[in-house]
């Protein structure tokens, strides 16, 4: 939801706060834009699911430690693991792997000055081709927060965290770094996790009109995996592990090393040419099934250049821009011989290439009224090489690539409303977990990309007291890629025929009762509410069954009261008030769940503040997430429990 943000200087490479929320505006869709006091005053924030509350749909919902499973508009609804369908920035800078699979565990969300959410097609000006869209998480820098920070937190299941980051700037230079530790044993048994995280940039201007910017991120996580249970399981006994998870010693240890780098031009006034690159190494050890031994080296080059002027009079707005991903894996699978590596069972070198550009331009066709037109182009190549050949040779390549338009009207209805729609098509091809299934013979499979074609219509706007956001959207998918989990961490991937995906996504924030008990307190409701229908379109073998792996209806609401002093007290709701199905054939739910929590907190004035924060208060067992197969039976390990009640509390300093 936009939302009105203290106004700190922009520079050619890091957009204020308020400028993002006016560029969002400028986008013929549904785009939020989630400043860090939205999360930030919140002890115990350790996914993006925390970071997304309140931001209508987006389904993000926790597994276990900081892993979460991540839809928007449905886009990889059969994705239990990883991420596929959305784009992940940092810093506009892409951040996927090259086949445009992510992990959303290097991400650390008190790194974050805000979260730009663009929802399917409105990602266009970062160049995503996805359903989902694209989630931009923009850092600090060391003029945006200048000084000290020091934040010390804890709580249920043996959660601790520290941070300590320090931004400072000088003439023509600014530099700001963070570093994050923590632990924690976690709700269930084998689920406890450590991580370390280090995130800093630095910038020279070159002159008002040019600066450079350097990014560089450190993560090193060790996380357990307590694994799926059945549904009785889930709802009877949340806290216990898979039984297989605890003789195979599942984990999932990473660490991984980001550079990267983004220049920004102002050569004339409204003109903008960005240029940067990064390059990524990841580490991974994974005994699941087998173990699987993973090391992988990303580079990615990017090129954005927009302008703004009048053609034939009318204002005019031109953007064009490039993104080129190229990656290389090295695969090993060995024996998972109780969390060690045993004999070794598979071995590929896996090529990726994916390679976009895109043009957008917007005309002010009548006062208040712009017409947005705007073509991506697009290439993908998968190559995986067999080098474990004793087994015969399961090497494989594919490539795909894509043209897709898109539409959009934006007509400032009033000062303070805008009526947004638009008409857009989406390509795309699968990731190497698609391609390569995770199972004990391995190979490489043949998909088809998936395209859909997506209409959206809807309204946004903000006065003092009261801010909106509402958009319904139907997506014709041919192709959609299906993810499916067999247990013990195996899986598949096939294409479906044709689906439908549909739904409203709206969100409120209302501020009321000022002065209500004192001169300057107020009261502030805020909702967001996202309904989901995603179903089979005629399918020869599932008919018109509805799409597993994300609810119907999603309810989320607090009401906060802030005093004039700097307390504030919040309870909230989350409601689920629908199970959903798990499987393709629709033989097996999930569980309807209401959740209450209450969280609270102090703002001095001097830099200190202190927050608690308690969550599930009634301690309800509830299904929070599920994987999906093609039938289920009501032995089928395929839940994820919810965590049961918490506590956490934390301070903050800022000198």
């Amino acid at each position: 939801m936009l939302v009105v943000a203290p106004r700190v200087p922009s520079t050619p490479t890091h957009p204020s706060n308020a400028d993002a929320e006016a560029a969002a505006r400028q986008i013929p869709g549904n785009v939020s834009i989630v400043p860090d006091d939205a999360f930030r005053d919140r002890p115990g924030v350790t996914t993006i699911r925390d970071v997304l509350l309140y931001t209508p749909g987006v389904f993000a919902e926790p597994k276990w430690g900081e892993d979460t499973r991540l839809s928007i508009r449905g886009s990889g609804t059969s994705r239990n693991f990883h991420l596929r369908g959305v784009r992940l920035y940092q810093d506009r800078m892409p951040i996927n792997q090259a086949d445009g699979s992510g992990d959303f565990q290097e991400l650390d969300p008190l790194t974050f000055q805000r979260v730009e959410v663009f929802r399917g097609a409105n990602a266009f000006m970062l160049g995503a081709n996805t359903l989902g869209g694209g989630i931009n998480f923009i850092t600090p820098t060391g003029r945006s927060n200048p000084g000290v920070l020091l934040r010390g937190e804890g709580g249920s299941f043996g959660m601790a965290r520290g941070q300590a980051a320090y931004g400072i700037s000088g003439t023509g230079w600014d530099t700001w770094g963070t570093f994050t530790s923590m632990t924690q044993e976690g709700f269930r048994d084998h689920s406890a996790g450590r991580s370390y995280r280090v995130n800093a940039n630095g910038a020279y201007q070159w002159s008002d009109m040019a600066e450079t910017r350097i990014f560089a991120t450190y993560n090193n996580i060790w996380q357990q995996i307590p694994g799926s249970l059945t549904r009785s399981q889930a709802l009877t006994t949340p806290r216990m592990a898979n039984a297989a998870n605890l003789v195979g010693d599942y984990m999932r240890n990473l660490e991984s090393f980001r550079v990267g780098t983004v220049t920004g031009i102002r050569p004339q006034e409204g003109a903008l040419i960005e240029i940067g690159g990064g390059y990524v190494h990841r580490a991974l050890d994974h005994p699941i099934f087998q173990y699987l031994e993973q090391n992988s080296n990303d580079f990615v080059l990017f090129g954005r250049s927009s302008i703004e002027g009048t053609v034939a009079g009318l204002e005019n707005s031109l953007t064009i821009g490039f993104n080129a991903g190229l990656g290389r894996m090295v695969n090993r699978r060995f024996v998972n011989i109780g969390g060690r590596a045993g004999q070794q069972t598979y071995g590929s070198v896996d090529d990726a290439t994916t390679l976009d550009a895109y043009a957008q331009n917007s005309l002010t066709v009548l006062p208040g009224l712009q017409l947005i037109a705007g073509l991506s182009l697009g290439y993908a190549m998968r190559d995986s090489d067999d080098d474990f050949l004793s087994n015969g040779d399961q090497s494989g390549s594919g490539t795909w690539s894509w043209t897709n338009p898109r539409l959009g009207l934006l007509w400032q209805a009033t000062p303070d409303a805008q009526v947004f729609a638009n008409l857009a098509w989406a390509t795309e091809p699968p990731t190497f977990t698609d391609l390569i299934p995770q199972v004990p013979q391995g190979g490489f499979q043949n998909l088809e990309a998936q395209r859909s074609t997506t209409i959206e219509v809807g309204t946004r706007g903000a006065t003092p007291a009261f801010s909106w956001e509402v958009a319904l959207y139907r997506s014709w998918i041919r192709d959609e890629i299906q993810l499916f989990t067999f247990g013990n961490g195996m899986d598949f991937a096939v294409n479906a025929d044709r689906t439908i995906h549909q739904g409203i996504e709206a969100g409120a924030a209302w501020t009321f009762l000022r002065d209500s008990f004192a001169a300057g307190d107020n009261w502030t409701l805020t909702q967001a509410y996202t309904f989901s229908d995603f179903y089979f379109d005629g399918d020869p073998v599932y008919g018109d069954n509805q799409l597993p792996g994300v609810p119907r209806h999603l309810y989320r609401a607090e009401l906060r009261y802030r005093h004039s002093s700097g307390g504030w007290i919040a309870p909230n709701v989350e409601w689920v008030p629908q199970a959903y199905y798990v499987d393709n054939a629709n033989t097996l739910k999930t569980d309807a769940y209401f959740l209450v929590g209450i969280r609270a907190g102090w703002e001095f004035s001097n830099g200190m503040s202190a927050f608690v924060e308690a969550r599930n208060l009634a301690d309800t067992k509830y299904i929070a997430s599920a994987s999906v197969i093609p039938r289920a039976t009501p032995q089928s390990q395929l839940f994820e429990p919810g965590t049961g009640r918490a506590v956490y509390a934390g301070l903050q300093y800022r000198f």
